[in-house]
């Protein structure tokens, strides 16, 4: 994933709802053992899921048994959330009312660089249970460097307005991410030291699977049709050079407090 996405642009928060169908297709899960270091043991437990998007990251937690509520500020994500089975409510955290509700587990996927520093602390504490626990996470994608490096040639040649890919990879820069998020935590003085958790798999991605997903960013998702279309193509001929796919390391980075 960019971590262009850590640079928040006005707008761009509720611009993933413009193709919600291909951001729910193409989009990465998250693993089990996400939720089992969230939540430890068999018994259902109450998620909060903020940021919910499409569902993606309250799947595995459902899988697990756990009940799931998600809250996200775009109907179009909501939609397909909710026709998959998801409880949503349209909202972002800041301004949700919880009316009185408590969980075990506040969760947030690929979203809380959305969310603002002071007030999402506050408001995450609040929906929780003693003892209940904050997750956050984000899911990187990290390909071979010398394909990383003809991606962002590619970047800088079709679209240079835009800021430049960075050259750290991405569990490099989530991971940079969760260390300023703990950081926030710890001094909203809400929650217990927070602590680092990462999961690497390693994957396959073919040309189509990765341009189904590279408009998805966040840096792209409101680009005219011709730029992303000149940017998918040279990406393309970038992957057809190393022979049309190529292995990927996914690193979820996760940061996760408990409130005392």
């Amino acid at each position: 994933m960019p971590t262009s996405e850590f640079r928040p642009e006005p707008g761009t928060a509720v611009s993933f709802g413009a193709d919600a169908a291909r951001y729910d297709r193409a989009r990465p899960g998250y693993p089990a053992a996400l939720v089992e270091r969230v939540l430890p043991g068999p018994e259902p437990r109450d998620v909060l899921d903020v940021g919910c998007g499409t569902g993606i990251s309250a799947r595995p937690f459902r899988a697990a048994g756990h009940r799931v509520l998600g809250i996200d500020p775009d109907p179009r994500m909501t939609d397909l959330a909710r026709a998959g089975g998801l409880a949503v409510q349209n909202a972002a955290l800041e301004d949700w009312d919880p009316a009185g509700r408590l969980f075990d587990a506040v969760v947030c996927g690929q979203a809380w660089h959305w969310v603002d520093p002071v007030a999402g602390p506050a408001a995450a504490a609040a929906a929780l249970r003693p003892g209940g626990r904050l997750a956050v996470f984000w899911n990187a994608l990290d390909p071979p460097a010398d394909l990383a490096e003809a991606f962002a040639r590619v970047h800088e040649r079709v679209l240079p307005d835009l800021p430049a890919m960075p050259r750290r990879t991405g569990a490099e820069g989530y991971t940079d991410l969760a260390s300023r998020v703990a950081a926030d935590l710890t001094a909203s003085g809400a929650f217990a030291t927070p602590e680092p958790w990462r999961h690497t798999t390693r994957e396959h991605f073919t040309r189509e699977a990765w341009l189904e997903l590279l408009p998805t960013g966040g840096l792209y998702t409101r680009l005219p049709r011709p730029a992303l279309d000149a940017l998918l193509e040279g990406v393309g001929a970038a992957i057809d050079a190393v022979g049309g796919a190529f292995p990927v390391h996914r690193t979820t980075v996760a940061v996760i407090a408990v409130r005392p």
